[in-house]
């Protein structure tokens, strides 16, 4: 039992003492060495910001705008699946954006998937069904890199997810094509900072020099509401459409979490009145 004992507090004490000789070196560096150094294209660097009234879906009490939901939808059909796919999305699921069965039929009937000719099984494509996920627009990866000077455009049924605050990097990246302050461009410059050809300049995107041109103009679609097509609206609407993609049950988990809380609020309520009925004939033992 002794053995076993020193044993056990031997390799706690080896242990600590990697964990230290670990740890100590960094945190020193951290509090008292030099600051690390930034890439010359960090002072362009933005924090993603929301349109103007921010996201009708924001906050505890936040709830789809279905008519922004489907002009969000128009967008990513007219623009950005050019480019880019919504492998986990199937045509069916536009049902939840307040399209009727027969509209979503309709609508898959427009987009072309991959099939089998049955009489040669050959590759193929044949009009979608409600059943099918939306397309990727390039066979592969060696494609889409050859089509994107180099760069692969990613699938996007996730992004909101994938990035920092999602929504509102979403909405500022397709806003955000703006020219560089002259001022920052000067001190970058001198820090080697340079725009390469066949890139363009977003101060929103992890290095501010990206490979996809600008997507969206001034009235490049046509809303079936009227909406003004400009590029913020767009850009507001593509990125909530985005949100629905990557967590379609998110106005449903915030409505459940109220339910959750009221009752344990209730049951909390119960156990309490619960406990002083069982010990309201009890006294309490003087010292």
């Amino acid at each position: 039992m002794t053995i076993r004992l020193a044993g056990i507090l031997i390799g706690l004490g080896i242990t600590a003492v990697l964990v230290l000789w670990s740890l100590i070196p960094g945190a020193y560096n951290y509090a008292f060495g030099p600051p690390a150094e930034k890439p010359a294209y960090y002072v362009f660097k933005e924090k993603p910001v929301a349109p103007e009234g921010g996201f009708s879906f924001d906050g505890p009490l936040g709830k789809w705008d279905y008519a922004q939901l489907q002009r969000g939808y128009a967008v990513y059909k007219q623009v950005c699946s050019a480019c880019h796919g919504l492998k986990y999305v199937a045509f069916r699921n536009l049902e939840e954006l307040g399209y009727t069965e027969a509209q979503v039929r309709a609508e898959a009937a427009t987009w072309n998937v991959p099939g089998i000719d049955p009489n040669t099984g050959e590759a193929t494509t044949r009009p979608g069904e409600p059943t099918d996920y939306f397309p990727n627009p390039y066979p592969n990866d060696v494609a889409a890199a050859a089509a994107n000077n180099n760069a692969i455009p990613p699938d996007l049924s996730l992004m909101t997810k994938a990035r920092k605050d999602g929504t509102n990097y979403v909405y500022s990246l397709l806003n955000g094509y703006v020219d560089p302050d002259p001022e920052k461009l000067a001190k970058a410059q001198e820090n080697g900072f340079e725009t390469p050809p066949g890139l363009y300049f977003n101060p929103w995107f992890s290095n501010v020099n990206l490979a996809m041109p600008p997507q969206l103009y001034p009235d490049l679609i046509t809303y079936d509401d009227g909406t003004e097509a400009t590029v913020p609206q767009m850009s507001a609407d593509i990125a909530a459409f985005l949100t629905w993609t990557a967590e379609p049950s998110l106005v449903q988990r915030k409505q459940t979490g109220w339910f959750v809380i009221a009752f344990l609020i209730f049951a909390t309520g119960l156990a309490f009145l619960s406990y002083k009925q069982i010990w309201a004939g009890k006294k309490a033992k003087k010292k």
